[in-house]
């Protein structure tokens, strides 16, 4: 059987500022078909828009059947994903320290779709390193940045 293949990417103008505009994009492949998502917000981070291409992919998603890989340039979604969110759920969504886990209803949200899937494996690739799709996802979080812009 194939696998439903996602890259996904996102990205933020201004990450440190107050006032900052936040974009994601993801590209979904199957059955050589291909579907390509994205969106954006004011007053956000890149983590934030990180996590919400990979909820937004899952979401978008008609079976949960059907393996399903992702291919994110994101250590923090990557890592999230296959190590943390294990001990965040163990302890109550609190990190190894204690402290609550920063973005916890995104990852709640990643976590329960994720769940929801017969096979989901997160895989990391390197941004910006030619790899087309990943290339792809990160021109359609750029396009939402831009879209937002302009309406600014």
């Amino acid at each position: 059987m194939d696998n439903i293949i996602i890259y996904c990417d996102g990205g933020c103008r201004g990450n440190q500022e107050d006032h900052n505009i936040g974009g994601w994009g993801a590209v979904l492949q199957y059955g050589g078909r291909s579907k390509e998502l994205h969106g954006g917000a004011a007053d956000t981070t890149n983590n934030i828009m990180e996590l919400t291409a990979a909820i937004r992919s899952l979401e978008t998603l008609k079976t949960e059947h059907i393996p399903v890989s992702f291919y994110i340039d994101s250590a923090y979604v990557v890592n999230g994903m296959n190590s943390w969110v294990a001990g965040w759920v163990k302890k109550g969504w609190k990190t190894a320290s204690g402290q609550p886990v920063k973005n916890k209803e995104l990852w709640m949200r990643l976590n329960e779709l994720a769940g929801r899937q017969q096979a989901i494996t997160f895989n990391k690739v390197k941004g910006h390193h030619g790899v087309t799709l990943n290339e792809r996802a990160d021109e359609l979080a750029n396009q939402a940045m831009d879209e937002i812009e302009s309406r600014s």
